[in-house]
């Protein structure tokens, strides 16, 4: 049995410890496996806060108990943060965040208390506000359909009822209950964008849902042949020039060239330092 200090034994150790417990086993029990005494495994026990079970596996996309031990041991050791982060395979932003959101009160990174952290904040034990509040639905479906904003619903009701703080209901909420059909039914009416889906966020967002979300517009692609033949005189093309820093502009438009009149005509507008002139060809 060792009879070293507990926080000097290696993170193999308190790994297996850990995943004793995980399994089922009493803390005497594990202690006795990687041969500690049970005061120490207690002391682990106490610094990581607690020990959730975690039923089903988590996404790839989620940092591992494995990442968070490989985290704290390059950050206990004065390692870079991008050096950390290539080495678990993720961003540096990510290590950041993980770091100043997982960490202890005393500002210590533990990786299995990180790890229980995350997982309790991951979890979603209460039902959803508007599923189970039918006088909530019923008062929010009232002024989507008088066409209110989301923003302007969560406003009022928290004015309106200041201590009844089950309505007090972001507006990202009242989004996402609309896309999901829990106050109406979600078309192009009951919100002032028309958007009748959850487009995703960020610099992933594909083309292709860029396009559905403006319902008005058409792909290029979609243009008859003869324009692209340009067969036929009276088709314009526009397009915004914009100079260094962004301090002048110039937007052309120009008549389609027609191959058979072998004319063209077009229109320029130059926008700097806020003057404006225009010309036409």
């Amino acid at each position: 049995m060792a009879y070293r200090a507990w926080n000097k034994l290696p993170a193999e150790v308190k790994r297996r410890y850990f995943e004793l417990i995980r399994q089922g086993l009493s803390g005497a029990a594990a202690s006795r496996r990687v041969g500690v005494s049970l005061s120490c495994g207690s002391l682990w026990f106490i610094d990581a806060g607690s020990v959730n079970v975690i039923e089903r596996p988590i996404s790839g996309r989620y940092l591992s108990q494995d990442d968070r031990i490989e985290i704290a041991d390059g950050h206990a050791a004065g390692e870079p943060v991008k050096d950390i982060a290539a080495r678990i395979g993720k961003s540096y932003q990510t290590v950041y965040r993980e770091i100043a959101r997982n960490r202890k009160p005393d500002g210590r990174y533990q990786p299995w208390y990180a790890h229980g952290q995350a997982y309790l904040r991951r979890r979603r034990p209460k039902a959803r506000r508007f599923s189970i509040d039918e006088l909530l639905r019923h008062v929010v479906a009232e002024k989507l359909a008088k066409h209110w904003s989301p923003a302007q619903i969560s406003r009022w009701l928290r004015r309106r009822w200041p201590r009844r703080k089950s309505w007090h209901v972001c507006p990202e909420t009242i989004y996402e209950s609309v896309y999901r059909g829990l106050i109406v039914s979600a078309d192009t009416q009951t919100l002032r964008t028309g958007r009748t889906y959850r487009h995703k966020r960020g610099r992933g967002r594909s083309r292709e849902g860029a396009l559905k979300q403006s319902t008005k517009m058409k792909s290029i692609h979609q243009r008859p042949k003869s324009i692209s033949a340009r067969s036929q005189i009276g088709h314009w093309e526009g397009d915004l020039l914009i100079g260094a820093g962004q301090r002048s502009a110039i937007a052309t438009l120009v008549r389609a060239y027609c191959t058979r009149l072998r004319t063209c005509s077009g229109w320029a507008l130059w926008l700097g330092g806020g003057k404006g002139a225009g010309g036409s060809t």
